[in-house]
């Protein structure tokens, strides 16, 4: 039959699915009909031994004499070489905007922790919240440039920190999508400018650390912290932090941490999923087991340190941390806390092969470190000369004693305020 609009309005309803009528008149071309009287046309063909077809748009919205030009138009392309349905499939893919990568980077690396993501969605909401709608293949090298150095006047880190993400997503866009030859629909990656023109910011290790002489200033802020009762999440922090300066882990080692990584009737803590992919063993010392059996008592759910995100831990400490710094006048990072704990070590001439199990650090090709088996009970005299040495600078005294939000009783808080 020839479609046209007195053979498209009698046509038969299919019972179930769909049902294609062709054109007599021109080949390749039909109306798809399905059981609620929605009619499309469409074309198709034959193309590199593939059969495409395409929607041409509906009948009523388009006439029958309307869609048989855009079908021949279709066919015009296929005749000259032109994949017509691979070229939209292009065009759709390169007007993707920088945050649907970002959403399909994140839904395709599930390794990825929590604490990355959501380092990841920082970087991109401080970064780059005005490009988010912004096609990718529109975010230029001079763009790139521009960012870099405007970021890069409030923090050079920053900078440096904010254009890694957006290269890593370049990269995925290079190879996640792909034209109907394999070929990159995005080859280039603009931050490779930064490189060419040597742009990036210097990177150097940070030297920042807890004075000993700041360590008592420091240590009276965090328990101040600590004994606001009212305040779950102020205490959920103190402890965080004590945790982190008197076992030297990283921040997202100490969030991640769950009850089932603390054996308490052994007295060691256990880190399944490390930095250098190794889990870590660490044996704890009196102040530490003090402490994690009096979170214990306090703590419900799986997490030693919840938090009320998606996660269940804690995620964000700033706020608290803000306030441990206004009070002791002690800028810090929790990093530095690391740095801290480390370079006690080093000052009580601990081995250095200790320290390294310790902080978790890669011998790398150090053949000696290889027939050196350090167990955990190996490691816990070292662990607790560190432990000692912090308290003593301190003033401090075991989380039994300044820790009063276990007793409601007047006599015992006071004491323990003194």
């Amino acid at each position: 039959m020839r479609l046209n609009k007195s053979t498209i309005d009698t046509l038969e309803l299919p019972t179930k699915g769909q049902r294609l009528y062709r054109d007599d008149a021109l080949k390749c071309f039909g109306v798809r009909v399905t059981t609620t009287g929605t009619k499309t046309f469409f074309v198709e063909k034959r193309i590199h031994g593939r059969k495409r077809r395409i929607s041409i748009g509906r009948y009523g919205e388009l006439t029958p004499e309307q869609a048989r030009k855009e079908a021949q138009k279709f066919l015009g392309k296929v005749a000259t070489g032109i994949d017509p349905v691979a070229e939209k499939q292009a065009r759709d893919i390169k007007g993707i905007t920088l945050g649907d990568v970002f959403e399909e980077y994140l839904s395709v690396r599930k390794t990825l922790t929590p604490g990355t993501v959501h380092d990841y969605r920082r970087q991109m909401r401080e970064s780059f919240s005005d490009w988010v709608n912004r096609p990718l293949a529109l975010i230029s090298k001079d763009a790139v440039a521009k960012r870099h150095a405007r970021i890069g006047q409030r923090s050079p880190h920053r900078a440096n920190g904010a254009m890694r993400v957006l290269r890593a997503l370049f990269n995925f866009a290079h190879g996640q999508y792909e034209d109907e030859h394999g070929g990159s629909l995005f080859p280039n990656n603009p931050v490779s400018r930064l490189s060419h023109t040597r742009a990036w910011y210097p990177s150097t290790r940070r030297q920042t650390l807890i004075k000993r002489s700041d360590l008592p200033s420091w240590f009276e802020a965090v328990n101040a912290l600590r004994l606001q009762s009212e305040d779950t999440q102020a205490r959920t922090v103190a402890d965080y932090l004590l945790v982190l300066l008197f076992t030297g882990m990283r921040r997202s080692e100490g969030m991640n941490l769950q009850w089932d990584n603390i054996d308490l009737a052994a007295a060691t803590l256990t880190v399944p999923t490390t930095k250098n992919g190794k889990a870590l063993t660490l044996p704890l010392s009196d102040f530490l087991l003090e402490l994690f059996k009096a979170r214990r008592l306090l703590v419900e759910g799986p997490h030693v340190f919840p938090g009320s995100g998606e996660y269940g831990r804690l995620v964000e400490p700033r706020p608290q941390i803000n306030k441990v710094i206004k009070q002791s006048g002690i800028t810090f990072t929790l990093h530095d806390l690391r740095r801290t704990y480390i370079t006690v070590a080093e000052s009580l001439d601990i081995s250095g092969y200790a320290i390294k199990r310790l902080a978790n650090h890669s011998v790398g090709n150090d053949v000696t470190a290889g027939y050196i088996i350090s167990d955990v009970e190996r490691l816990r005299a070292p662990m607790q000369r560190i432990t000692d040495f912090l308290l003593s600078v301190s003033g401090s005294r075991p989380p039994a004693e300044v820790i009063s939000l276990r007793t409601s009783t007047p006599a015992v808080e006071q004491a323990s305020n003194q």
